[in-house]
């Protein structure tokens, strides 16, 4: 049995677009602001603004909130999570945001072995064994990242060292480091997940980046994916939005934004128009090129939405594997239909795993899913699939933000800064946890709301 596409997870009481009283087209709102987005920089946004007095206005274009956070069921199963997952014991901010709410975290299954498949053919090891396998593979391909990202909260201190390796892809680095075959089978099948298929795409400065906020080493960056928040990775902007009681209008898609006469009029694609002295565009970089933004955006702006933040391709699947299954990590290259697995929870009908597809995964094809996990589980039955096509979704058009080459350099700080009375929030274009983190989005949308409360 296998489920495919997004569902609704979460809806607050009364604030769905058809619902609470939106406005019918051609009708204009006034707010203090409106918030475009509501997912982790738009609900940091909202609560921040309201706490300086401000009403702002919320307008998500799902059915739900939280963007690329999307806490779902499965199995019979609370608080799975199809989009991010995990937390990190290094991101400060968003520890404070849990101290805040009282959100206690708790650690994630552990692996108790690991299945890598390489170049040389499959291995089964245990998880310190696998670290001492591939720690070394990942030092020799971050090495000297911890120069050029001295201070990896400002990723610009070091411009003149980052100038030499801002330019390389991920692919660039493997290709530059002199690995054996199966050596480089062992890193790159990794590397895709994260590029989102093709590590060509992803830029080097990018990861190394995560792995230098992380704490300089791999074995220290892969402690981001250990922690996990009671109610899941939800639970936080529920406190959020909650504490803002902002005018949250869900299913209501931007398609214009236009600034004229120190006001910004936003409109929707059901004709509804919202005015305010400032806008935050809190979505995912790559949504920016589907709205209207009169003037254009700068250049800067226009780049990153054309070249693409967000990755190309996330395929985030949850299996239910019948029976007493072990707590198997897998990894393997980047043509396998599944280059990484991942244990999550033993329940009464089975083990919940999660897995990230290659492109070519088919999550329609219940045989191909069964294959993919049996070439790390040997007769392995999967009862149940669940996947979650991140770039066929339309109001996130890719998975986390990932920069490519050349955009760190040539985008920032321009990026970070207000375009007239707009102002840009979203994990996408944060300075230090950037893309896959919801730290990022915190951090962004701090930023947004100091800059939107001088323009309001």
């Amino acid at each position: 049995m296998s489920e495919y596409g997004e569902k609704s997870a979460y809806s607050t009481e009364g604030t769905d677009a058809a619902a609470s009283g939106a406005p019918r087209g051609g009708e204009l709102v006034k707010a203090d602001a409106v918030i475009i987005g509501a997912g982790y920089a738009g609900g940091t946004v909202a609560r921040e603004l309201a706490a300086r007095g401000l009403k702002p206005v919320l307008l998500e274009a799902r059915s739900r909130v939280g963007g690329r956070i999307f806490t779902g069921t499965f199995a019979g199963q609370d608080d799975v999570e199809l989009g991010g997952g995990w937390l990190g014991p290094q991101q400060q901010l968003i520890h404070a945001e849990l101290r805040r709410y009282h959100i206690e975290t708790y650690e994630d299954t552990a692996a108790e072995h690991v299945v890598l498949h390489g170049g040389d053919g499959g291995q089964t090891l245990s998880p310190g064994e696998a670290e001492k396998k591939l720690l070394p593979l990942w030092d020799r391909f971050f090495e000297g990242s911890d120069k050029y990202f001295e201070r990896p909260h400002d990723p610009l201190y070091r411009k003149d060292l980052l100038a030499s390796v801002d330019p390389l892809s991920l692919k660039d680095r493997l290709d530059r480091i002199g690995l054996s075959p199966s050596e480089r089978a062992l890193l790159e099948g990794e590397i895709s997940v994260y590029a989102g298929g093709d590590s060509s795409l992803g830029g080097l400065t990018s990861m190394a980046q995560w792995v230098q906020l992380a704490g300089g080493d791999y074995s220290e960056y892969l402690k981001t994916m250990t922690l996990r928040p009671k109610g899941g990775m939800i639970a936080t902007l529920k406190a959020m939005l909650s504490e803002a009681q902002a005018d949250l209008h869900l299913s209501t898609p931007v398609t214009k934004v236009t600034e004229e006469g120190g006001l910004v009029t936003v409109e929707t694609d059901k004709g509804q128009r919202f005015v305010a002295p400032v806008v935050v565009v809190a979505t995912p970089v790559n949504v920016w090129r589907s709205i209207d933004f009169r003037p254009g955006l700068p250049a800067a702006h226009t780049r990153a939405t054309t070249e693409g933040v967000g990755v190309p391709y996330v395929a985030k699947t949850w299996l239910l594997v019948k029976g007493e299954v072990p707590a198997v990590q897998g990894q393997a290259g980047p043509d396998a239909v599944f280059p990484m697995l991942i244990p999550q929870q033993q329940t009464p009908e089975g083990r919940l795993m999660v897995a990230f597809g290659g492109t070519g995964l088919d999550p329609r094809n219940a045989a191909q899913v069964q294959e993919a996990v049996r070439s790390y589980i040997p007769g392995a039955e999967v009862l149940r699939h669940r996947a979650m096509l991140w770039a066929e979704q339309p109001y996130s058009s890719g998975g986390w933000g990932l920069r490519r080459p050349n955009q760190l350099l040539d985008l920032y700080p321009q990026i970070d800064e207000p375009h007239g009375r707009i102002v840009f929030a979203g994990a996408d274009i944060a300075e230090g946890w950037h893309g896959a983190f919801i730290e990022g989005a915190v951090e962004t949308g701090l930023r947004a709301a100091r800059q939107a409360a001088e323009l309001a």
